[in-house]
């Protein structure tokens, strides 16, 4: 566990994000390992947008749990996530996770966990629009699930 309180920072926004200036926070921290993944709406072949629909106070809540379960197993200097919502353009960045720790293990090791677990576990609603007008509900992955499980049996997945 971190010697100090981690410093935290959630944002779920229709707003686009740098992640270069997020990334720039996390090494102001004085750290020795910073780890990040942003992820883009990508064209599975058709696809025009992808719109992200919920519910404000419980999607905060549950990416505030989940962040604070890194803290409780990692020793973080800082947390950084940021998940948009509204309609995205294939190509738009629509997620950002970026961890701190003194050592590069913790800082790799707790972005993955934060990044696994937010595609399980917040509470989004996914709709694929397609360029033909065509819209469909995005379906969980069964692979997504059992990367999620890797982490509630507390072993790691090669990356």
């Amino acid at each position: 566990m971190a010697d100090a309180t981690p410093s935290i920072s959630l944002s779920v926004t229709a707003e686009d994000f740098d992640p270069g200036r997020e990334l720039a926070r996390l090494e102001g921290l004085d750290g020795g390992g910073i780890a990040s993944f942003t992820g883009l709406v990508r064209d599975d072949g058709g696809l025009r947008a992808l719109r992200l629909e919920h519910y404000p106070a419980m999607t905060q809540a549950q990416i505030g749990a989940v962040v604070e379960e890194a803290c409780a197993r990692w020793p973080l200097l800082g947390v950084t996530v940021i998940h948009r919502f509204g309609e995205l353009p294939v190509g738009a960045r629509i997620v950002f996770v970026g961890t701190a720790s003194a050592h590069r293990v913790a800082a790799l090791e707790s972005c993955a966990f934060l990044i696994d677990w937010l595609k399980v576990s917040a509470p989004f609603w996914k709709q694929e629009i397609r360029h033909d007008g065509s819209a469909g509900w995005v379906e969980a992955k069964g692979a997504d699930d059992a990367r999620a499980a890797i982490w509630r049996q507390g072993r790691l997945d090669p990356i």
